[in-house]
Formats: structure tokens, sequence, C-alpha cells
């Protein structure tokens, strides 16, 4: 599930990106710190049968993928991005795991009217990607024409940037953090309509049935396994963020964020011990109607 929400995914946004090395990076640590939620995520589907061969929509650097492969050790997956350095970058990956056999990359704009022969798959997952296309009900109609009879399409949405400090911090501008991300979030419904989309009608106006939903919350603490990754996941995250609405800041909000920001600053995030990685994810799972 990816990223980055800032993270991720991971169709056409890719190309919008010139900075792709910091998105990566967030994108692996998304994929590292989320790793669990994600697992239960592709344990929870209710498939019919174990697929066989799998298509992974935006992929970003194979957060899904490797997901999807650890969960289906008999299964090939087809990963699907727009961004040729992420697809590298997986690739990559895979042969470092012994794995690059069952992976198969992609690169796709997918608001293209026509999509490259990605096969009949028996699972179709799409994480934080949809809300990045032009036109989703296109994407979902595709989806379910290639789906193979019985087929499954997972869609995993997100509620919103990840959240990382105690609403009181810092002490200088207590409530920073909701502040940043009200911004954030008043520029991401402008350029990104479908960003936090409940998918279920659409689904079914696509004539999909939705055979589950579930919505995962996550939390996740710096003092547990995993701790410098969050730090470090935080401060990406929170770069991003004040890259695109540093002018929608109040200067002593701007000036607060950066002080966070500073890696190097005995009060910056990364000497934080109070951290907690916040979030929640949905899932809906389809099949063709």
């Amino acid at each position: 599930m990816s990223h980055a929400h800032t993270h991720a995914p991971r169709g056409r946004h890719h190309d919008h990106r010139t900075d792709t090395g910091a998105q990566a990076e967030i994108l692996d640590l998304d994929a590292e710190v989320l790793a669990e939620h994600t697992a239960s995520i592709t344990a929870w589907l209710p498939l019919a049968a174990r697929p066989h061969h799998l298509v992974d929509l935006g992929c970003g650097t194979g957060a899904g993928t490797f997901a999807l492969l650890d969960r289906f050790p008999d299964a090939h997956v087809t990963a699907v991005d727009a961004s040729a350095d992420h697809l590298r970058r997986l690739r990559a990956k895979a042969c470092a795991r012994g794995v690059e056999d069952r992976v198969r990359t992609v690169q796709a704009d997918l608001d293209e009217a026509t999509w490259p022969d990605l096969g009949s798959p028996e699972l179709v997952w799409a994480s934080a990607s949809m809300h990045h296309m032009a036109h989703p009900g296109h994407a979902l109609r595709t989806v379910r024409d290639m789906l193979a009879p019985g087929g499954l399409f997972a869609v995993v949405e997100l509620a919103g940037h990840p959240r990382f400090l105690p609403e009181n911090a810092p002490a200088d501008r207590p409530g920073l953090e909701e502040r940043v991300h009200a911004a954030a979030d008043r520029l991401q419904a402008e350029r990104m309509p479908h960003r936090g989309a409940d998918w279920g009608p659409m689904l079914t106006a696509a004539d999909f049935v939705v055979e589950g939903e579930r919505t995962v919350a996550v939390a996740v603490a710096v003092g547990g396994e995993g701790g410098e990754a969050i730090g470090r996941y935080a401060v990406g995250v929170l770069q991003r963020i004040r890259s695109a609405v540093a002018d929608r800041l109040a200067p002593e909000d701007l000036a607060a964020l950066d002080r966070l920001l500073d890696t190097g600053s005995p009060h910056g995030i990364l000497r934080r011990d109070d951290l907690t990685v916040r979030t929640e994810r949905t899932v809906w799972a389809a099949r063709r109607a």
C-alpha cells in the first residue's frame, strides 16, 4: 500500500514528480513500517482459490507486489507503474530477494485509453493508486474486463497522510501537525478529488459486486521495532507536505515545521521518542458482476 500518500501510488501521478528518489524512499519506508498491516489485508482477501497470476496496479517500489508474493508463494505478479525509476527499484529488490522469475514489470500510464496486455489475472491489487487516475471509472471498467472469471479486485484507499506527532507537539506550536495536514488536505481536494473516496459505489457502478470492505487502523510507535525507520518516514512525509503547502502556512507554523525537519537539530523529529504512525486504510474486495 503505499504512500505516501505522498505515498504513493502509483499510476499516472509518478510522471508528475521530479524528485523520484525522495518519493521512492518514502514508498520504501512505508512498506517497511506498515508491512504487518499490509500483510493483514492480503490475508483478509476473500479469495475463492489461491491465485496464480496477480496484477499490482500502480506498484510504486513494490510494497504490494512483495506482500502478495509472500502471501501467495506459487503466484507471479505483473507490477505496473508509470515510473521507470520505481520499476527499476522494484526489479532490483526482486533480484535481491531471489524472486525475479516471479515478477514482470510493465511501464504504463493507466490514464491512457488503451492499456498494455496484462493477461487475465485472478487478483488485481490497487493500493493507493486509483485516486491518482484522472478517469477512475475507465480504469475500473478496464480491470473488470481484464479479470479472469471469478477473479477478485482489491482496492486500498488511504484516509489521508499519516500523522506522527502528539497533539500537543511541538511545545512552541501545539497542534502544528493538524494545521499542516489541513492545508495539505485542502490542496489535495483541489488536485486529487478521489483521494479518500468511498470506492464501493464506484465499483458497483462499474458492474462489480463488493464482497467485503474492511478498514485497518494503524498505530505504530517509535519506541517499538523499526523506530529509526519511523523517524525517517516522518521526516520524508512532512518534507514532501512542506514543499507543497509552504505558501499556505502561517509564517510561525512554517518556521516551527522547519525546526522539526532539521535533521541535525536536537529538537528535530529524528530526536523525538514520542512519534507514532497513525493512519487508516480501507480495502474493498469486489468481483465482476
